[in-house]
């Protein structure tokens, strides 16, 4: 793939994601495309489309972190107490998600309401 414009670039991918929104129920159809150095003998499409989901499930945290809990606002910068924060914030996460919730905000403010939810949600009581 020398044609490429990227030094080191072996593969060139296309990739088409389709999104609904919920509320709306409208469907969008987006193409993007994404550059590798992994060779074709090192990486099949279907191992680059594994990476690329993999890399967005980090994305998505990120996101929630710093839409949700306002990561980025935050003024801890030393020590443990930013990556000891960040455990935190994917703890609540993790078990709204995995109790069902699929508005990480609305269920923060659901357990917030109520002092026993939380324990019950991480099976404490």
């Amino acid at each position: 793939m020398n044609s490429l414009l990227f030094p080191g670039a072996r593969q060139a991918v296309q990739l088409k994601r389709r999104r609904t929104d919920h509320k709306t129920g409208k469907t969008t159809l987006k193409t993007i495309y994404a550059v590798t150095s992994l060779t074709a003998e090192q990486a099949t499409p279907a191992q680059l489309a594994k990476l690329v989901r993999d890399h967005w499930k980090i994305e998505v945290l990120h996101q929630i972190r710093d839409t949700t809990f306002a990561e980025d606002a935050s003024q801890l910068r030393t020590g443990n107490a930013p990556r000891a924060m960040a455990t935190w914030r994917n703890l609540a996460i993790g078990a709204l998600r995995l109790n069902g919730a699929r508005d990480i905000a609305a269920g923060l403010r659901r357990n917030a309401r109520d002092t026993t939810r939380p324990l019950a949600l991480l099976g404490l009581t």
